[in-house]
């Protein structure tokens, strides 16, 4: 990752005032600010809201957002919870240790170990793989206008598991893992030192969903999008090796009601080989679908996740989106393979998982 980030090194624009943030580190045994203030709003006791999860100190997040509800402008709200993640990560920081620092360049925070250079080398590849995403997906990504783009780099496993396990409590033991995105209220990646690398596409991925948020687009639309613009950004190091064998997997798991799950984003919240196919499938759609981006682009602004993204795919690319999905499963068209919402049961999902 390294060299990667090295050339990602230089001058970044910034984004919305709200995000922008000067380039900074913070003594992470400077005692972080108790109180949180906002123009119009009663003062905020961060203190309060913080939870002691096994030495790491954890925030409220639900009494952050009841807070920031009664700030007055939206600007002042962005700045609000710019504040409260800025203070919760000092508070983390000082926590982990003093060998910790908290950096900020533009948008991205980062906590970590890391010499200063590698650390500004991470810095600007989180800021600048923004950048990325907005200019490939042109005309649909905008940088969010909240909040801070953050990265935690713990020194090793057994912090970065413990650190993991309290916002998957019910998960029991993990599979090996190197990087992931927690949500838990406020978004944030974690990685563990010795392989930086790791979280590399797994930041390309969710900030497209960050960059893509403001659209109300279909789960597979969303994740298609997503694992496009991952591996455009962060090419992995070999192709799969028996992509005939993904395809015979495909065509022997989906069926009508398989197909349903799909587009109602159900599929890709399964346990089974219905979740890796399902982001497979998403892929392969979006793949092809995008290759006129200019007709493409007038379809995702218009698909709506309450029909899966049906009548948008009729009027802008002039295609059934069940016939679609038959041509590349070799199977004749069926109506029954189309978009049913009145099929689904439940709310439609929107991705970003």
């Amino acid at each position: 990752m390294l060299k990667l980030l090295k050339s990602l090194i230089g001058t970044t624009k910034d984004k919305a005032a709200v995000r922008a943030v000067s380039d900074a580190e913070t003594d992470a045994q400077a005692p972080p600010p108790a109180v949180i203030h906002a123009p119009g709003a009663e003062p905020f006791d961060l203190s309060a809201a913080l939870i002691d999860a096994g030495g790491f100190p954890l925030t409220d997040w639900d009494a952050v957002n009841r807070w920031i509800a009664n700030v007055p402008t939206e600007a002042a709200k962005a700045q609000a919870w710019a504040a409260c993640e800025q203070a919760w990560l000092q508070n983390l920081c000082r926590a982990l240790g003093p060998a910790y620092r908290l950096r900020s360049k533009g948008s991205a925070l980062l906590i970590s170990t890391l010499p200063e250079h590698v650390a500004a080398a991470t810095l600007s590849f989180v800021n600048k793989t923004v950048q990325r995403i907005v200019h490939l997906l042109q005309g649909l990504a905008a940088a969010p206008e909240w909040g801070h783009d953050i990265l935690i780099v713990f020194d090793d496993d057994d912090s970065y598991y413990r650190y993991v396990a309290h916002y998957y409590p019910e998960a029991g033991e993990f599979a090996a893992s190197s990087g992931m995105y927690i949500d838990g209220g406020c978004g944030h990646f974690v990685t563990v030192k010795a392989d930086l690398r790791a979280v590399e596409p797994v930041i390309a991925h969710e900030l497209t969903h960050a960059c893509l948020s403001h659209l109300s687009i279909p789960a597979w639309l969303n994740e298609g999008l997503a694992v496009n613009t991952e591996l455009r950004l962060c090419p992995p190091p070999q192709a799969p090796s028996n992509p005939w064998d993904l395809h015979a997997r495909h065509l022997k798991f989906w069926g009508a009601a398989e197909i349903q799950e799909f587009w109602s984003g159900k599929s890709f919240l399964r346990n089974d080989e219905g979740n890796e196919l399902s982001y497979d499938l998403a892929k392969v759609l979006v793949s092809q679908f995008a290759a006129d981006w200019q007709t493409f682009r007038q379809f995702a602004l218009a698909a709506d996740v309450a029909d899966g993204g049906a009548a948008a795919a009729q009027l802008h690319l002039g295609i059934d989106l069940g016939a679609a999905v038959c041509a590349i499963l070799e199977r004749e068209p069926d109506a029954s393979w189309s978009p049913r919402p009145e099929a689904w049961g439940k709310a439609p999902e929107r991705g970003a998982f």
